[in-house]
């Protein structure tokens, strides 16, 4: 017996309707914030990953030697393909850019709750603004989607902060360029690995532990007046951070952000504010996260755009969802069943089928010799509104008999009238 591949997903009808379900609100939040789709392959050069050594991702990619020789993988996330597509039209590109995509992903890393080694992955971001308003956009869009599915504050917070907080402390210890990012993975990991693993960790890094401990006074605050008090009144990063929450009461959405100073992200291309959604009771990982990236071009090449964005899985959702008692019944579609009653009236059958299907109405047509019961049963299983019935005295006369699943009415009509 073959298994499909550990890490993976097979997607039933029932399974697929759900899924279509969940990326119509990607695509709605989506459109409703003005932003436009894009692709691009899912197999990409590997060099794309590896060009920045010792980030975690380089050591869970599916990459493997071509036919011809390349060492490609498949693409474990999509801002690095957007940046690549931004490199080659970037003087023809008109900014600011805001686009979204729904691209699959693959990482090989291990199996928990809440992470798969292939998953579906939200994507939106916005290039070319240098402000918070950019932020503020994207947020916007995450919390519309997230009412938009049923849930609201009281389920979802949205935790914000800005790596430079974390930088410029450390910078004030003595916490060289070099060492800030390898320090930010390992923050990163601070709420799912013992602390004692971290704290070594950090020491391999060359970090005592009078350092250490500014790291923890610096994750734990909660306040953007803590904050100030911290870093000063004349702090750049502060004024940024209250220009946010500014914004975001514009567009009504601050009730869903908190500031935590805990939030780093792990990827080392970030370079301002960060973020991550997460569930309000704090049982499951993070359902997305994202920020700002200004500085991604260079490392290709180019010359750096402002840019920022998130990404959104769609594994932690369904679970949130699921506990919420949020996941719908979605029949499957089916307008309408139409039947024969033997095999005389196959061709009869047809023509019904067709001239149903002509005026855009989704069909199934019973193809095997059946009985009326199983017919009823096969279309309340469909979840069809009508079984349409053709029958040797009603068809005499051109008709056929249409029994309304929802009110158990039943007609006879012409083609025409049906």
């Amino acid at each position: 017996m073959f298994k499909r591949p550990k890490g993976t997903r097979d997607f039933y009808p029932e399974e697929m309707r759900l899924r279509n379900w969940l990326f119509d609100h990607f695509y709605t939040a989506a459109r409703l914030h003005g932003f436009e789709e894009y692709d691009s392959p899912i197999l990409e050069s590997e060099e794309l990953y590896t060009r920045k050594q010792g980030e975690e991702i380089t050591a869970q990619l599916y990459s493997f030697e071509d036919k011809g020789g390349r060492r490609v993988t498949l693409r474990p996330e999509m801002t690095p393909s957007l940046a690549r597509m931004v490199l080659e039209r970037a003087t023809a590109l008109p900014m600011p850019l805001k686009w979204f995509s729904l691209p699959q992903c693959w990482r090989y890393e291990r199996m928990q709750r809440g992470r798969m080694r292939e998953h579906y992955q939200w994507n939106m971001d916005v290039w070319g603004v240098e402000g918070a308003s950019a932020e503020v956009e994207l947020l916007a869009a995450l919390c519309g989607f997230f009412a938009g599915v049923g849930l609201g504050p009281h389920d979802v917070r949205i935790r914000v902060n800005d790596r430079r907080v974390l930088g410029s402390v450390l910078a004030g210890v003595g916490v060289s360029e070099a060492q800030f990012a390898p320090v930010c993975i390992i923050v990163d990991k601070m709420d799912r690995l013992p602390r004692e693993v971290i704290e070594e960790q950090l020491a391999e890094l060359g970090l005592d532990g009078s350092v250490i401990t500014v790291i923890q006074e610096t994750l734990s605050i909660g306040d953007l007046d803590a904050l100030e008090d911290a870093l000063g009144a004349d702090s750049e990063v502060v004024a940024e951070l209250r220009a946010l929450w500014a914004l975001a009461e514009g567009y009504g959405i601050s009730e869903w952000l908190d500031f935590d100073a805990g939030i780093v992200r792990g990827l080392a291309y970030y370079t301002g504010v960060v973020f991550e959604a997460v569930d309000a009771a704090g049982e499951l990982r993070a359902i997305c996260g994202g920020g700002r990236y200004d500085t991604l071009l260079s490392t290709f090449g180019g010359r750096d755009v402002p840019a920022c964005g998130f990404g959104f899985g769609d594994v932690v959702i369904m679970e949130l969802l699921a506990e919420r008692g949020l996941i719908p019944d979605l029949p499957g579609g089916i307008d309408d069943v139409v039947f024969a009653f033997s095999e005389e009236l196959r061709g009869a059958a047809m023509q019904a089928a067709a001239a149903l299907r002509a005026k855009g109405r989704s069909v199934d047509l019973v193809l095997e010799p059946k009985k009326l019961k199983w017919a009823f049963k096969h279309a309340e299983r469909c979840g069809a509104a009508r079984l349409v019935m053709l029958t040797p005295k009603e068809w005499e006369s051109e008709k056929v008999r249409v029994k309304d699943l929802a009110s158990g009415e039943e007609s006879d009509l012409t083609l025409d009238e049906l």
